[in-house]
């Protein structure tokens, strides 16, 4: 019997979209879980349905903890009736800096603030326990984290307060729910820059592989790639923070959409099915495969 990989895939800004979480939707986790599954099988010579036994794939569907404070803030503000909105951007970014403002958090900030930092981390909890089944990935799976936008922030916060003891949710006692097969992290169109400025000398990055999984899988190699398209306003490089990001990230910059997109801010939504950064994904993940399983 082989063992799987664990793709847990969080999205970024926006409004809540139920389809992002339904695996019998084509839009489920935007799509990305079928077209990495098509180019996974199309590596290894087989059929999408043969790729069941090999990637188990849950979405981390934390939209709508924000999405009825939004709306009824959007309400109070009559943003729809009164406010101009040139082609949906003061929606896209009124959710943009709503999810933001309202996720943050600092080391002083007090508990009872604290609840929608936390009611975000317990979906990413729910998530990683789907995964650590021993009828999906197993509770000692490699994990692959595909993270979008303001979800990479909140991956690199999950792992981050996993990895230093300072979790506030109840998690899981599996490897994998401990974070301790944390092996491949994937960030598109990602803010994390921003949240470094929070930090004396742009702050440290999470450990990627984590430093517990040589415990699990010796020769296991784990990478950390950042897409970002350069006509993405909300997407950013990450190497060039300071010294510690330079000597862990990769950015690899792509043109993400089509001919009505790529161009434009509109791309920060158009890395999910994009073959520049879905076919290095689907290749990283057959080596892994291959690693574990050969």
């Amino acid at each position: 019997m082989t063992q799987k990989i664990a793709v847990a895939v969080i999205h970024g800004i926006g409004e809540a979209n139920p389809s992002f979480d339904d695996k019998t939707s084509p839009n489920f986790t935007s799509g990305i879980a079928k077209k990495l599954r098509s180019q996974f099988a199309k590596l290894l010579g087989e059929t999408e349905e043969e790729t069941e036994s090999k990637l188990a794939i849950e979405a981390v569907y934390w939209a709508p903890v924000l999405q009825d404070l939004e709306d009824e803030l959007d309400a109070r503000l009559e943003v729809k009736e009164k406010l101009s909105s040139f082609f949906g951007l003061r929606q896209f970014i009124f959710h943009s800096l709503a999810d933001s403002v309202g996720y943050q958090i600092t080391s002083a900030t007090p508990p009872e603030d604290r609840e929608i930092y936390d009611e975000v981390h317990k979906r990413f909890s729910k998530a990683l326990a789907r995964l650590a089944r021993n009828d999906n990935a197993g509770p000692a799976a490699p994990l692959c984290i595909i993270a979008h936008s303001l979800g990479a922030v909140v991956a690199s916060n999950y792992i981050w307060d996993l990895q230093h003891q300072s979790n506030r949710i109840p998690i899981g006692n599996t490897p994998l729910e401990k974070g301790e097969t944390f092996t491949l992290f994937y960030t598109l169109g990602s803010q994390i820059p921003f949240w470094s400025l929070r930090h004396k000398g742009f702050g440290t990055p999470v450990s990627v592989p984590s430093p517990a999984l040589t415990q699990h899988y010796q020769a296991l190699k784990g990478e950390w790639i950042n897409f970002y398209d350069r006509d993405d306003l909300l997407g950013y490089p990450i190497q060039k923070i300071n010294e510690k990001y330079a000597a862990l990230v990769i950015d690899k910059e792509v043109n993400a959409g089509n001919i009505a997109t790529s161009w434009n801010p509109f791309s920060h939504n158009q890395y999910w099915t994009d073959s520049e950064v879905v076919e290095p994904l689907a290749r990283s993940l057959v080596n892994t495969w291959k690693s574990i399983n050969t």
